[in-house]
């Protein structure tokens, strides 16, 4: 991902610097020379015609070869994960299910008490994606992948953090009155540490699953959304709705 933004970068700095360049080219030696001289302001040239065809097209194609094999990379689920995570997005919070068997059990939190990610360091994390209400976006910024998570649907990636540190993830799509408070920690830690927590959760009744929130009719949906409608409270940072 790193490279893929940088090499973007680059690419736009180029041609920005070309287009920059032909502009201040065409103020300086194609600029009314006197009141009695007029620039030509119109002029067919076959050259500059094929050029401006062709090159952004070249420049789309490139960009478009380096985007597909990246995403063909990020988004491969050959591997086996070591654990698998269901995420719900949810108006206006998130869930975690910690689906592995040895785990079940899950957290979760509202805008005013944000909630917990937990991820044992070194170990392939496969995470399921899933909404009961609108478009969300999963993002932890520091981790330099994001995803969307659609209603009705399931995305799904996988990735295995390196490093033992705290985190700060958020929504990085407009969902809704309290986006800006759709935010989460991700805690990366020891597996000891992983399996503590999974432990203390189920002490404090947070064991087996909450709902994944896959609606997958329109009748359902239709439902929820009417609900909601009716008890706009439960949407509110201070009642998240499970």
């Amino acid at each position: 991902m790193l490279l893929m933004w940088q090499g973007s970068w680059l690419a736009a700095l180029i041609v920005g610097g070309v287009v920059w360049g032909l502009i201040l080219w065409a103020c300086m030696f194609h600029r009314k020379k006197s009141d009695d001289h007029v620039p030509i302001q119109s002029r067919y040239n076959l050259p500059i015609e094929v050029l401006y065809t062709v090159v952004p097209f070249i420049i789309v194609a490139v960009l478009f070869f380096f985007t597909a094999r990246d995403e063909s990379i990020l988004l491969d689920l050959k591997k086996t994960p070591d654990m698998t995570v269901n995420v719900v997005g949810r108006q206006w919070s998130w869930s975690f299910n910690y689906l592995n068997p040895e785990d079940n059990a899950y957290d979760d939190g509202t805008p005013v008490k944000l909630p917990q990610l937990w991820l044992p360091v070194n170990k392939r994390v496969r995470f399921i994606l899933t909404s009961p209400d609108v478009i969300h976006s999963f993002w932890i910024p520091s981790f330099l992948f994001k995803l969307d998570v659609f209603p009705g649907r399931t995305n799904t990636f996988q990735l295995t953090p390196d490093k033992i540190g705290v985190y700060d993830g958020k929504c990085a799509e407009l969902c809704g009155t309290y986006h800006s408070k759709m935010l989460f920690t991700v805690h990366v830690v020891s597996q000891t540490d992983y399996a503590a927590h999974i432990a203390a959760l189920k002490a404090a009744g947070q064991g087996g699953q909450l709902p994944e929130g896959i609606l997958s009719t329109a009748a359902d949906r239709e439902h929820e959304y009417t609900i909601d409608d009716k008890t706009p409270a439960e949407g509110s940072p201070e009642g998240s709705k499970q």
